[in-house]
């Protein structure tokens, strides 16, 4: 399965994919992004994990001449800023402590860690550059029922950030099931 769009085609968002693939890191967008072009809905902000440390990253974009903004860099999100268009790229990572609504975290090496520090299953999708999606978790078959599901414990998933209930439900309103599958 594939995505596409004017989004993920976008000369600007695939030099920053092309930045981090170039330099031998991995480019996957994730989340919302993914999520939305697979319901045919619109691509609003452009996610990209990677496992590329967030030094790297600045130093990498700097090297490409786009512009690198620390805006979360001990969370390990930069945003690149390229063609006008800032893409949030973040290094692959897990939560070591969470705090209700704040966490540390360490960077991780691979995206089935990743996948499993997200909310939702369908948050966990991930697509390579050309559009390949890439589905640790089942989220796609989750996507398909238009079921949102949390990643494996949801009382673990809600304790780590209270605001994942409000989430839950709005994320049910927008993208569940209209006939009542939750």
């Amino acid at each position: 399965m594939k995505v596409s769009g004017a989004w993920i085609e976008a000369k600007a968002t695939q030099a920053v994919c092309a930045m981090l693939t170039g330099a031998g890191y991995q480019a996957l967008f994730v989340g919302g992004c993914v999520r939305n072009a697979l319901l045919g809905a619109p691509v609003g902000d452009i996610d990209i994990a990677t496992d590329a440390r967030p030094e790297m990253v600045v130093e990498l974009a700097e090297g490409a001449g786009l512009k690198p903004v620390p805006t979360g860099i001990e969370h390990g999100t930069i945003t690149v800023v390229s063609g006008h268009i800032g893409h949030e790229v973040t290094t692959f990572r897990k939560d070591v402590q969470s705090f209700g609504r704040h966490a540390v975290v360490a960077f991780a090496d691979d995206l089935h860690t990743d996948a499993r520090r997200r909310d939702f299953t369908m948050n966990a999708l991930y697509a390579r550059p050309d559009g390949d999606v890439v589905d640790p978790l089942g989220g796609l078959e989750d996507l398909r029922a238009r079921r949102v599901r949390f990643i494996e414990d949801a009382d673990q998933r809600i304790r780590e950030d209270y605001l994942r209930i409000l989430r839950f439900f709005r994320f049910h309103a927008w993208y569940g099931d209209p006939e009542g599958g939750a």
